[in-house]
């Protein structure tokens, strides 16, 4: 039987050769995106993992050999161009100091470590822009094994012991964590899971039309099988033969699609930075279920598709209206809304348990979509049947009536493309109207350095070598307000003197000596500009002069080489900072970053959810035709117009299509708005033009593809089919 198997797989005509072809393609799909979303998931924990090693715990917190000889270790964050950079400041202690991953030994004094891409953009920069803050010579490059990104800025710093002693923030370490993360991965595990479902959900509807390719066909083959004395056995065996060489090829296909979308899938940034492309690795435990459970399930699978071939074989001849869909198919849907509704106001504190809360609710509003689809379509069926009286509407109602389930397979990949598109650019046009930029300039050319205690004397020579930068317009002093705190006060004061040359952030009133300022001189979500107004301070210039100096407030024309060259100033002045001179778009750039990767993910969902789905959508109306081929045909016959017949399909596949979309993209912004209310307290923002643009594309690509289907009427309604069928 298995021999028989085979041939009937591979050698009984064009037909079963392109089912075969049809399901091992389905399968290398649904295949090769699993082992994608799986290795980016696996990715993410390695990347993040990468930097456990730059935050180690102090000596005695956690160490494992106590006899080490300890180190000084200072992490900072500093900023070039909009790019974060990753500094570690070092000095040995002993021989036995503790090295991290990536070099061979420790920096000396007057010595560094660069990562690939700092070198290259340390060739590319003049010195006194970025070299010289780091006040050495470089001695090596980092490894591939310290760095989260081949993208990564990592610089090791030698200091003295002597040195680092003196600043608050260092600390004496033994050992350093060469694995787990030092930031919060739930939450991308989070979208990594939704966008997982929102690509393998389409998939795996694409897998089941085409394994349904032909099922009624195939059903009668089987069943005239059983009727000249073949066994249930031996038809489960032939089934299963069949269903497990497709299964078999589409799996190895599959892993073949994994290598070559692995290199393209590094360079999407899902976190902010690129992956290294070893780092999409699959265990081997995996591997082996996949090899050998897709195969199995599409044999159990194909077992199951023939309990009414096992019952009677003439049962698959009975043409029995199956029983209609009953509205508790909305039940999941609806749990889904909830089980989202319920985490507002009540949002678990850890980042795992807000995985548990979210996640859920996302699937359970797929599967409800799922589940609901059928009834959705009869509902829209028999509307279109009570409010038409034309031939072709009314042949078309009908059939959708009697069987939604059937109508609604074909157009169910697209609705869930439309749902997880909805969710995932609802989400996103939100966060960025709530933490996108402001849109004032002054936040990406000023330049702030902030104090957390009073520099030492001299300070004055600082402020005249900024002022001598080219492209420096302003340098402004703020001294910390006495008053700061009370209703209505600023934190800050400067002198308006000053504050004159600094318009373009505000003025004083006339009269008024000393104003009151924000410490960067443009404010949390304020609008800088010459009209706005300082608050008078009542403050006298001698009794500013005494007060402890704050911040420096470096205005720029913007050009990079005068931020960075006025940074590198300060830097020098100040080489025991705890927070680097920065803009407020610096501040910002790894947020910005991680949502340029969240966008690019999105376009990623979006380019491949739709085209599998309107795959699923042609496949299940050329199926339908060509399962349907006997009965058009012998319509035809009887007079129809073939035109009538081409509306019938079309309106078949085109009112479950546009009747559930529109519940399916409402479901999709009511779960954004659900999971931005209990996630991050934000109100829901509709999205812009591009999201009706994407929307409607689809939407068309998906009539296109009906359209695109139709031609065949014409060649498989011939006398012919009505005589041989």
């Amino acid at each position: 039987m298995i021999r028989f198997g085979l041939r009937l797989a591979v050698a009984s005509g064009r037909e079963a050769l392109t089912r075969l072809l049809t399901i091992a393609v389905a399968v290398a799909l649904g295949v090769g995106l699993l082992l994608a979303t799986v290795a980016a998931v696996n990715a993410v924990s390695v990347q993040y993992g990468r930097f456990g090693w730059m935050n180690p715990r102090p000596a005695g917190a956690s160490a494992t050999n106590p006899a080490t000889d300890p180190a000084w270790w200072l992490h900072r964050g500093d900023y070039f161009g909009g790019q974060t950079i990753e500094r570690i400041d070092v000095a040995a202690i002993g021989p036995g100091s503790p090295v991290p991953p990536g070099i061979p030994r420790l920096p000396g004094p007057g010595e560094f470590y660069a990562s690939p891409a700092l070198q290259a953009l340390l060739a590319s920069t003049p010195a006194p822009q970025l070299a010289h803050r780091f006040a050495g010579h470089e001695v090596g490059t980092i490894g591939p094994a310290a760095l989260p990104s081949p993208d990564s800025l990592v610089v090791i710093v030698g200091r003295t012991p002597d040195e680092l002693a003196r600043v608050p923030d260092a600390r004496r370490v033994t050992d350093l964590a060469t694995t787990g993360s030092a930031i919060p991965v739930a939450a991308l595990d989070l979208v990594l899971s939704v966008v997982a479902g929102g690509l393998l959900f389409p998939v795996l509807i694409f897998i089941g039309t085409a394994t349904r390719l032909t099922a009624a066909r195939r059903e009668q083959r089987f069943a005239a099988m059983r009727l000249i004395g073949a066994t249930p056995r031996q038809i489960s065996v032939i089934a299963a033969v069949e269903s497990t060489v497709a299964a078999g090829a589409g799996t190895a296909l599959g892993f073949g699609l994994f290598l070559l979308l692995r290199p393209g899938l590094a360079t999407i940034p899902f976190t902010g930075l690129r992956f290294h492309p070893s780092d999409l690795s699959l265990h081997p435990l995996l591997v082996v279920l996949i090899v050998l459970g897709v195969p199995a399930g599409a044999a159990v699978a194909s077992r199951t598709a023939l309990r009414r071939v096992h019952l009677t074989p003439l049962g698959v001849v009975r043409a029995v209206t199956p029983r209609p869909p009953r509205a508790y198919r909305l039940l999941p849907l609806l749990l889904g809304v909830g089980e989202l509704a319920y985490f507002i106001g009540r949002r678990p504190e850890t980042s795992n348990g807000q995985v548990a809360a979210f996640l859920p609710g996302f699937l359970l509003m797929m599967v409800g979509l799922i589940a609901a689809g059928p009834w959705l379509t009869m509902v829209g069926a028999r509307l279109l049947a009570r409010h038409s009286h034309r031939p072709d509407t009314l042949i078309a109602a009908r059939r959708l009536a009697d069987n939604p389930r059937t109508a609604f397979r074909a157009i169910s990949g697209v609705v869930l493309a439309l749902f997880v598109t909805s969710v995932a650019i609802g989400v996103i046009t939100t966060i960025v109207a709530n933490r996108g930029s402001q849109g004032s300039a002054a936040r990406a050319t000023t330049l702030s350095k902030q104090f957390t205690t009073e520099p030492t004397a001299g300070y004055e020579a600082v402020v005249a070598e900024v002022r001598s930068t080219p492209g420096v317009r302003s340098v402004t002093i703020v001294r910390r307000n006495p008053a700061a705190g009370a209703a209505g006060s600023l934190p800050g004061v400067a002198v308006c003197a000053d504050l004159a040359r600094a318009f373009e952030y505000g003025r004083c009133t006339d009269g008024v000596a000393v104003a009151q300022v924000w410490s960067d001189l443009i404010g949390f979500r304020a609008s800088p500009g010459p009209t706005r107004l300082w608050p008078a301070a009542p403050l006298s210039l001698d009794e500013v002069q005494r007060l402890p100096v704050q911040s420096i407030v470096v205005g720029t024309d913007g050009s990079t080489p005068a931020i960075e060259r006025a940074r590198t100033v300060l830097e020098l002045a100040y080489p025991d900072y705890r927070i680097a001179p920065a803009t407020e778009d610096d501040f910002n750039s790894a947020f910005r970053s991680q949502l340029a990767g969240f966008q690019q993910l999105a376009n990623v969902l979006i380019v491949a959810s739709l085209p599998i789905a309107g795959c699923s959508l042609a496949l299940s109306v050329a199926g339908g035709l060509s399962e349907r081929k006997r009965p058009f045909s012998l319509l035809r016959l009887s007079g129809v117009p073939l035109r009538v017949l081409r509306r019938v399909v079309a309106l078949e596949s085109a009112v479950p299509l546009l009747a559930v979309s529109v519940v399916a993209i409402g479901a999709g912004l009511v779960a954004a708005q659900l999971f931005l209310r209990a996630q991050m307290d934000y109100t829901f923002r509709p999205p812009g033009l591009a999201y009706y643009a994407i929307v409607g594309a689809g939407l068309l690509a998906s009539l296109g593809v009906i359209a695109a289907t139709l031609p065949l009427l014409e060649r498989i309604t011939g006398p012919e089919t009505a005589r041989n069928g």
